[in-house]
């Protein structure tokens, strides 16, 4: 799709959205992985936006969102299955569910501990699993509802020293592209948001290992020039540029399923 269109036609969906939402009994959103990044974002965005926002994250903050009514901080541990139970009994129904929580790794798979590659799938693969099948009986049983999972531009093209955490997040690309179809019948969707390289996220900083372990001395004349184009990207995504694109998803009423998000993801979009 052409870039000039597609944003047109995202904000035609947004400014729509907002009449919906004023005329309408206002919606309620849960959000995964809002301490930071995409996800804090994601939730101040929905918030602003005139519906409820259930703000979860593994060790609440309430300081770094807005005071209202309209926003609740609740507990997630999205690998923990009671956890899962106790956040969706706090919150009550909701009308769209975003998968966003995840944790990044960057280093040479061949140095990579499996333990950590399991981590790694935990939550990035299990947990949004885990989370879709939790919420669906209630959005089939009120044909109604939406599945936005938050992926990577590296599921658009293949990049080096990322090959356990693209593993993850491409499987979740399968595996929503399937159950987009399943849900279709009962009047749910499933979306998938495509963010490119954000500097400003504390990628890979929450995982429990650092990069200088997962990069041997023999990978590091292959690693060096890598690492460079990183600090010097010619483009970027931003928080906020993948706060509206997953706030257009949830709100797309089409069959489309792929939503790259930030101009590094849609010239590679464009480019595949």
């Amino acid at each position: 799709m052409d870039f000039q269109l597609y944003i047109v036609r995202n904000a035609i969906a947004m400014m729509t959205s907002s009449e919906t939402t004023k005329g309408n009994d206002m919606k309620t959103v849960l959000i995964t992985g809002c301490s930071s990044g995409y996800g804090l974002e994601t939730a101040r965005l929905f918030h602003a936006k005139g519906w409820n926002v259930i703000a979860t994250m593994r060790t609440p903050r309430e300081d770094i969102l807005p005071r209202s009514e309209r926003m609740r901080v609740v507990q997630l541990d999205v690998t923990d299955p009671e956890s899962i139970s106790s956040a969706l009994d706090a919150s009550g129904p909701i009308d769209a569910l975003v998968n966003n929580a995840g944790i990044g790794v960057v280093g040479a798979f061949e140095a990579t501990p499996m333990p950590h590659v399991r981590k790694i799938f935990e939550t990035n693969t299990f947990g949004v699993m885990a989370m879709t099948q939790a919420v669906i009986p209630q959005f089939r049983s009120r044909r109604s509802g939406v599945v936005v999972n938050v992926t990577s531009s590296v599921t658009l093209a293949a990049m080096p020293l990322a090959a356990a955490y693209t593993a993850s997040k491409t499987a979740v690309e399968g595996f929503t592209g399937s159950l987009a179809h399943e849900l279709a019948a009962f009047g749910v969707r499933a979306k998938l948001v495509e963010p490119g390289y954000a500097p400003s996220t504390r990628f890979s900083h929450n995982t429990g290992v650092r990069i200088e372990d997962l990069i041997p001395e023999t990978y590091a004349p292959f690693a060096e020039p890598i690492f460079a184009a990183f600090a010097n990207p010619a483009l970027i995504t931003t928080e906020s540029d993948v706060a509206d694109v997953v706030w257009c998803a949830a709100n797309d009423m089409s069959e489309r399923l792929h939503f790259p998000a930030g101009a590094d993801a849609l010239a590679l979009a464009r480019a595949s």
